[in-house]
């Protein structure tokens, strides 16, 4: 072998270790961490090592109920998009896996018109006349525990704040909306 063949040889090798050099720094730019970023929604969960206050009695926790009047109706449609997945809310929206939620407040439960819903929810219907705002902040809260059987998959909305905020938004979904009580 000549000493052009030597060189061919010698630049195939540098080319294919500049090559792999390259796309090695092309990789890092492109996939460059970015910091420690939240993903998903965090999960409250109540802490059980909490002191109770001197009397002996734990505080008295504001509910929903206590903060709807307060509550913003831009917030609760932040929360909204948690259910979205689910349910719409435009007037005349079709129906997703849940029923469409216009005007839900003062509804009667499990009368949605072309859904189908759980008996759980028909039984619970059968009970009680409409969704009031103390019937959806509990449902909202845990709806398995408040409808044993219901359909619904969500695992509940904790704070107090979110439920307030979220009621706010449903209760504007409304033609007329329900007065706060």
């Amino acid at each position: 072998m000549d000493s052009f063949e030597w060189n061919k040889i010698a630049a195939a090798i540098l080319f294919a270790l500049v090559t792999f050099m390259g796309i090695g720094i092309l990789t890092d730019i492109i996939f460059a961490p970015h910091g420690e970023q939240k993903r998903g929604y965090q999960i409250e969960v109540a802490d059980a090592s909490a002191p109770a206050d001197a009397g002996g009695e734990a505080p008295v926790e504001e509910t929903a109920l206590d903060l709807l009047a307060s509550a913003s109706v831009d917030k609760g449609k932040k929360q909204a998009k948690k259910c979205a997945a689910c349910h719409s809310f435009d007037e005349g929206g079709k129906n997703k896996v849940g029923p469409n939620l216009w005007e839900i407040v003062n509804r009667t439960p499990a009368a949605h018109e072309g859904f189908s819903y759980s008996t759980a929810m028909k039984e619970y219907a059968a009970a009680n006349p409409a969704w009031t705002f103390e019937q959806l902040d509990e449902f909202i809260k845990n709806p398995k525990a408040h409808i044993p059987g219901t359909a619904m998959s969500y695992g509940g909305m904790k704070k107090a704040k979110d439920r307030a905020a979220l009621l706010a938004y449903l209760r504007s979904l409304s033609a007329s909306p329900a007065p706060i009580n």
